[in-house]
Order: C-alpha cells, then sequence, then structure tokens
C-alpha cells in the first residue's frame, strides 16, 4: 500500500496525502530474480531424477523398510543420488531463453498495465457517484463546489458549465462543437439525406463518446467528456479553439479547423501550463471512441454488409473487422488512422507522425428492429506533450466513400506518408481491384461528365465492355459451333462403342475426332474464364459506387438499393431472412433473361455427349437461384447483369444466323485430311486413357474368372 501524492514541482517535501492511497498487488521478477529461479530449478532437477530412480527401487525399499534395515536403506540412498548427481550432470543446465525473458517482460508490463485500467475506471466510477449525488441532493453552491473540489480537483469549476455549441461550417459540412467535452458533438453533410429525405447526421453526440482521460498531478482521474469547455474565436472564422481552464495562466486547448470546400476537419491538442496540474509522467492520452452507426439506407441488410471498421498500420496495409459478426482486435503495433465505415460514408479519425499506440477496436452487431446498424469502439493512446512546445495534430474525414475524392488526399504525397483512404472502399482484391482502379472507375468518371442519366451510363459503360469483350464471346461461340456440327459424328461414336464398359474407348475416339478436325472442349471455357476479372469487378463496383445513391433510373427511385414492384409487412420464414419482403423488378427481369439464354446456350453446346443425371436442371436452377440472391443487392447491379445478359442473347442470335455451319463442317473435315500433330496434353491424355481402359480390362477378367469360381 503506498500514499500518493502531488508532483515534486507543486509539492517540493514530498508530503504524502492524507486521504488517499492506492494499492500495488502483483510480484516483479527482475533478472536477478529469474536467475534464482533458474539456479532452484537445476537443483530440484537433481531431487526429480533421484526421486524416479527410488521408484524403480520400491519393492527392494519396501523389504528393507519391513526387515528394518536401516544400514541397507542408507547404502541405497547414497547410491541412488550418486547416480542421480551422475545423470544430471549429463543434462544440460536450464536456463530462460532471451525470449522468454522478454516475454516475462511484457508480461509484467501488461499486468501492470491491466491494474492501472482498473483504477482509472474504480477512479472514474467514484467521479461518476460523486457527480451525481451532487446533481441528486440539490445541495447549496457552497456545499456541492466544495465536494466537486474533494473529488475532481484543479477541474472542479470545469464540472459546472453552460450546455451549447459552436457552429463551424463550409459548403460540405456542418460540424458543431460542444461545450461539454469540447468535442465534435453534430455532423452533418449538406449535399446528402438519408433514405427517409432527412439530413443525414455522421455523427450525434446522443450516439458517440469522445473522451480523453485526464489523470492530475495528485493523482485524479478527470474524464474531459465530464468537463466544459469554453469556446473562444480567433482572427480565423475557420478555426475554433475550445479551452479548458484549469487555473491561473493553465489551461488545454482542443484546436478545430474547417477549411473550405473540404470534408477534412484539422483537430489539435495543445496544453499551457499544465505541468503543476497533470502527473509529471504523462506523455499520452488515452482516448475513446464510441459510436452507433445510424441505418442510412433503404436496404438494412445490404447496408449492415458493407459497414465496419478499417484501420491501418503506420508502415503497413489497410485491415478491417467482419461485417457479418461482432469481432474485435488488440494491436499492439502504431496505427495510422481508425475508419468507422458505413455504406456510403465514413467517420475517419487520423493520427500526426507518431499515430496512435495500444489500440484495441471492437465491432458489435445492434438488433434489427432498431435504427442503428452497429456500434464501434476504439480505445487508444495519442502523444502529448506536457511542456507545451508541440501540439498533437490529428485529423478528422466526414465524408463520402467516393473512391476519386478519397484517392485525392495521397496527390503530391509521398507513397511513404500516403494514407490510402481509398481502401475503405470495397472494390474487390488482386487483379478484381487493379480492373476497378485502372479501368472501370477512369471510363466510369469519363462517361459522367457527358452523360447525367446514370440509367443510360450504366447501358453505355455495359455496351462498351461487352464490345471490349467481342472477340473472347466470339472465340467461345465459334468453339460451341464447332462442338455442335460434329455432333452427328460424336452420336454415331456413341453407338459404336455403347455401355459402361466401353466408356474410355468411346472417349477417346470422341477426343481423336476433336483433336482431328481442329475443335478443342476446352477452347469455349479459356475465353469465359479471360472474362471472369471484368465480370467479377463490375459486381464489386456496382454497390459501392455513390454516384448511383439516390440516382432514379425508370421505375427505379434509388439505383443503389432494390427497385421493389411489390413488398409486404408480414415475417415469413425462411423467405424474409434471404429473400427479403419485396420482389425487385431488375432482378426478376435479369433473372428471366438468365433462363432465356440457358436454354439458347444448352442448345448451342450440346455435342451429343452423354450428360451427367441432373445437370439440364441444375443449369435452370443457377438462374432462380441468382433472383434470390440478387433480390436486395442494388437495382444498378441487376440492371447490369439484365442488359448484359440481352446482350450476350443478341449477339448468339446473330452469330448463329451469320456464321454458316455448312461452311464451318466442311472446313473442319478438311482439317481431318492434315497430318495431325498431337500436343502434349493430347498424349498425357490418351496415355491415362490407356492405362484407364487395361485397368478396366483387368476388372473385367478378374469378375469372369470370379464366376466360373
Amino acid at each position: 500500500m503506498s500514499a500518493a501524492r502531488q508532483g515534486d514541482n507543486v509539492n517540493p517535501k514530498k508530503e504524502s496525502s492524507g486521504c488517499q492511497f492506492y494499492i500495488v498487488t502483483g510480484k516483479v521478477y527482475n533478472d536477478s530474480t529469474l536467475l534464482g529461479m533458474e539456479s532452484q530449478m537445476n537443483e530440484n532437477k537433481i531431487n526429480v531424477i533421484f526421486n524416479n530412480l527410488a521408484q524403480k527401487h520400491m519393492k527392494e525399499i519396501y523389504k528393507m523398510r519391513k526387515a528394518n534395515d536401516e544400514n541397507g536403506l542408507y547404502d541405497l540412498q547414497e547410491k541412488l543420488f550418486a547416480e542421480a548427481q551422475e545423470l544430471s550432470a549429463k543434462e544440460p543446465e536450464f536456463h530462460f531463453t532471451p525470449e522468454q525473458i522478454e516475454a516475462q517482460r511484457r508480461m509484467q508490463d501488461s499486468i501492470a498495465r491491466i491494474e492501472y485500467a482498473k483504477q482509472l475506471e474504480q477512479q472514474k466510477e467514484l467521479n461518476r457517484e460523486a457527480k451525481a449525488d451532487d446533481e441528486l441532493a440539490g445541495l447549496p453552491d457552497s456545499v456541492r463546489l466544495a465536494r466537486l473540489q474533494n473529488t475532481f480537483g484543479v477541474f472542479a469549476d470545469a464540472m459546472v458549465g453552460e450546455e451549447g455549441s459552436t457552429v463551424l461550417e463550409n459548403e460540405l459540412i456542418e460540424v458543431r462543437l460542444a461545450n461539454k467535452g469540447g468535442r465534435i458533438g453534430y455532423v452533418r453533410l449538406k449535399k446528402y439525406d438519408n433514405y427517409k429525405g432527412e439530413p443525414l447526421v455522421l455523427f450525434d453526440e446522443k450516439d458517440s463518446k469522445f473522451d480523453f482521460t485526464l489523470v492530475t498531478a495528485d493523482n485524479r482521474v478527470v474524464n474531459t467528456g465530464d468537463l466544459y469547455f469554453t469556446p473562444v474565436k480567433g482572427n480565423d472564422r475557420n478555426s475554433i479553439t475550445m479551452r479548458l481552464n484549469t487555473g491561473e495562466g493553465s489551461h488545454l486547448d482542443f484546436m478545430y479547423t474547417l477549411k473550405p470546400d473540404d470534408y477534412m476537419l484539422q483537430f489539435s491538442i495543445k496544453g499551457t501550463g499544465l505541468n503543476g496540474v497533470l502527473s509529471p509522467g504523462t506523455t499520452a492520452l488515452d482516448l475513446l471512441w464510441q459510436q452507433k452507426i445510424t441505418q442510412q439506407e433503404k436496404g438494412r441488410k445490404f447496408e449492415d454488409r458493407y459497414a465496419t471498421v478499417y484501420y491501418k498500420f503506420m508502415a503497413d496495409d489497410v485491415e478491417y473487422l467482419s461485417e457479418t459478426k461482432n469481432d474485435s482486435k488488440q494491436l499492439s503495433n502504431r496505427l495510422k488512422w481508425v475508419a468507422y465505415k458505413d455504406m456510403y460514408f465514413s467517420s475517419i479519425l487520423i493520427a500526426g507522425n507518431e499515430g496512435f499506440e495500444s489500440t484495441t477496436i471492437d465491432s458489435k452487431m445492434l438488433p434489427e428492429d432498431g435504427s442503428f446498424l452497429k456500434e464501434y469502439k476504439t480505445t487508444t493512446s495519442v502523444p502529448f506533450d506536457l511542456k507545451g512546445n508541440e501540439a498533437t495534430d490529428m485529423r478528422f474525414y466526414f465524408g463520402p466513400n467516393q473512391f476519386s475524392l478519397l484517392k485525392s488526399y495521397d496527390d503530391d504525397v509521398e507513397k511513404a506518408d500516403q494514407l490510402d483512404l481509398e481502401k475503405i472502399v470495397p472494390l474487390g482484391w488482386g487483379i478484381f481491384r487493379w480492373v476497378n482502379q485502372y479501368f472501370v472507375i477512369p471510363l466510369f468518371n469519363f462517361l459522367g461528365q457527358f452523360i447525367h442519366s446514370y440509367g443510360l451510363l450504366i447501358f453505355l459503360l455495359t455496351v462498351i465492355v461487352k464490345l471490349i469483350l467481342f472477340p473472347l464471346t466470339y472465340k467461345s461461340y465459334m468453339s460451341s459451333a464447332k462442338m455442335r456440327v460434329l455432333r452427328p459424328q460424336v452420336e454415331e461414336l456413341n453407338a459404336k462403342y455403347p455401355g459402361q464398359d466401353k466408356a474410355v474407348e468411346r472417349q477417346r475416339a470422341i477426343m481423336e475426332l476433336y483433336s482431328r478436325a481442329g475443335a478443342s472442349p476446352m477452347a469455349g471455357c479459356v475465353p469465359m474464364l479471360l472474362q471472369m476479372p471484368i465480370l467479377v469487378a463490375l459486381f464489386m463496383f456496382f454497390p459501392s459506387a455513390i454516384e448511383l445513391r439516390h440516382q432514379s433510373f425508370l421505375w427505379a427511385h434509388d439505383l443503389s438499393t432494390y427497385d421493389a414492384i411489390v413488398s409486404w409487412n408480414t415475417y415469413i420464414p425462411i423467405i424474409t431472412p434471404y429473400f427479403g419482403n419485396h420482389i425487385s423488378l431488375f432482378c426478376l427481369l435479369m433473372t428471366v433473361t438468365n433462363i432465356i439464354y440457358t436454354k439458347f446456350n444448352m442448345d448451342q453446346t450440346n455435342t451429343g455427349q452423354q450428360q451427367m443425371p441432373g445437370m439440364k436442371a441444375m443449369m435452370y436452377m443457377m438462374p432462380l437461384m441468382m433472383l434470390v440472391f440478387f433480390n436486395q443487392y442494388a437495382s444498378g447491379l441487376t440492371y447490369y447483369y439484365f442488359i448484359s445478359t440481352l446482350i450476350t442473347i443478341l449477339q448468339t442470335v446473330i452469330f448463329r444466323y451469320t456464321i454458316n455451319e455448312d461452311k464451318l463442317l466442311a472446313k473442319l473435315e478438311e482439317n481431318k485430311k492434315k497430318p495431325m500433330k498431337k500436343s502434349g496434353f493430347m498424349k498425357r491424355l490418351e496415355e491415362a486413357q490407356k492405362a484407364q481402359q487395361a485397368q478396366l480390362e483387368r476388372q473385367k477378367q478378374q469378375r469372369e474368372n470370379n464366376r466360373r469360381r
């Protein structure tokens, strides 16, 4: 148990407090203690070996004890102890590894931090109780002040103040700074509204906390969220200082600056004359940022999939918590920023050059019957200069998740200092993200300069993509056409080699036919695979494109969410959780066109070969599964797939009636007359087929032998 006291600068006699003390528990294992533990463990090693040897002689020892043979017991003891010493000497001595010693030190540091955190929480609870008692009792001013002074010390005056706020705003956002806490209490994005047509509020003090923990020189713990600040306006109308007065000549300043036409809010912390106010060991301030994320879009389940916490390490990449479940991360490495992300908007706190340290991030799912999606919580530590020579600089970003906008904050910035804020936009991974970043988004933005209807823009984008993919589409169609014109010959081979016993011979004959004619079953698959990066990239792009938000087209009022033509409020098991309580028209049209295309494609790719049972039914099930899967997706995405499938059907019809299949068959027959050069793949395939045929013959012969027996 130790008594608390004030710092040496205000307590030169180093006198202990008469009313405060703290208890320290636990044991510190320093280097000398660890060396002693090593010695003790090495000594115990001999005892362990001796006991093991004695166990092997238990019958002999028992007989000696029964016969009262003390001399025999003594001689056996000396013999076993000498043997134990000899065996112990052969084994290496135990020593803690440097890693184990360092781990022990870290453990002790962690225990110390945990204990310190517990003390802070206890002090905060006492503060809340003291404040509550004061508010409930309705005590006279003098008594109230005395009680506050006893609990909060130099911050007692700041516990009482006037509610109110000061406004900073520009063309894009409105920020209100609350007197209580000196914090951001309200943020509204002026150019956006929510799905109800109401102002889009991104930050509200009723649903959030943003507090710093202050430890005074006399070991009192105070939360800035409980203290009243005084707004101080300077010469710059774009800046406001929220000042916490702590006595004559000392104060703590929260400085805010909002530049014109910018979503970025500058935030700095600086103290003046706080040497005797805060603990002399103060080098950092603990920060708590807790916020509930309000539903802003019509499709809650869809919005929920894109809401989570992103964070960037100082010298590493961007990572994020799970979108679909409660998640938490304890991060020892320094962070550059933490982003509270919704589907289309984010609140991002960006650190200065030193970053955030010892950060814990939590994401919690909230009930679906409320107006909040999730609750995020971050506890971290920010550097603080107690002498007041340097300010702690940070930044807030309150704005849309627009790729180009977020990317612009790294313009003319060195690679090592770039923020990489655009990585919170989910554009896919690897090659899919590259396709979006270097092809889809530039093309989309270019078209947006000339076309103001996003429905027409998506149509034109789809046409351009289909034109780019046209050579691959044509190659895929020609491959299926070759297989189709060879179908009569394949059917003849099926009749020539009937039954399962001749399956290998039949397959080898068909592959030889294709090889001689210059047709390949794989030739149609490769073009389809080459198209996949663009198709997957667009699947990721459309739900992330904030440009589509609240943009109408035809019957769709908002291309960023579903276009319901039929809806209901009744909860239906299975249907409601997965399909929703509506039917989206663009999704329905997409499904119908996919069924039609499936019919076309199956006719085109019918080569005469036997199919797996149920394959045809499975092909028709896929579009129906897509109806369930995409019903709650953005109508802009389903509209794109609908148009894309229509164009594909149109291309197929044009190919069918413009390509002369008789000429194509004649060309394939001419190919048969040419000397055939087998590829390495075909040679390996034939060898595998021969091996399989031999195996079947052996099995057949074995069955015949068994019947004869």
